[in-house]
């Protein structure tokens, strides 16, 4: 399974080891992913991603998965996070809204 990110991407990146005796040798920076599990309010079930802990701390920022996928743009989603924040605008728009909401 590939180390990447499921919402935002992020993959391993490249660097070297410098030696005391300043020798370099190449290295891998493997992004933090761990599985979680979140719960979305507008597709009433739990979605569960291989994401990186920073998305992680995001997500606990805005609010939930919900929040943070409609506040965040397009271009900084992973094809995993695109597919679903169009499931979440789906099945925002198919629902009815209450007449509490709507004032």
């Amino acid at each position: 399974m590939a180390r990447r990110c499921q919402l935002t991407g992020t993959d391993p990146m490249f660097g070297h080891n410098v030696s005391h005796s300043n020798v370099k040798t190449n290295r891998r920076f493997e992004p933090n992913i761990q599985k979680a599990t979140f719960k979305s309010e507008a597709l009433r079930r739990k979605v569960s991603l291989r994401i990186t802990t920073r998305a992680i701390r995001s997500i606990s920022r805005a609010g939930g998965l919900d929040a943070y996928l409609l506040g965040t743009t397009d271009a900084k989603l992973a094809p995993e996070g695109l597919r679903l924040k169009h499931q979440v605008k789906k099945a925002l728009a198919g629902k009815p809204r209450s007449p509490a909401q709507a004032s």
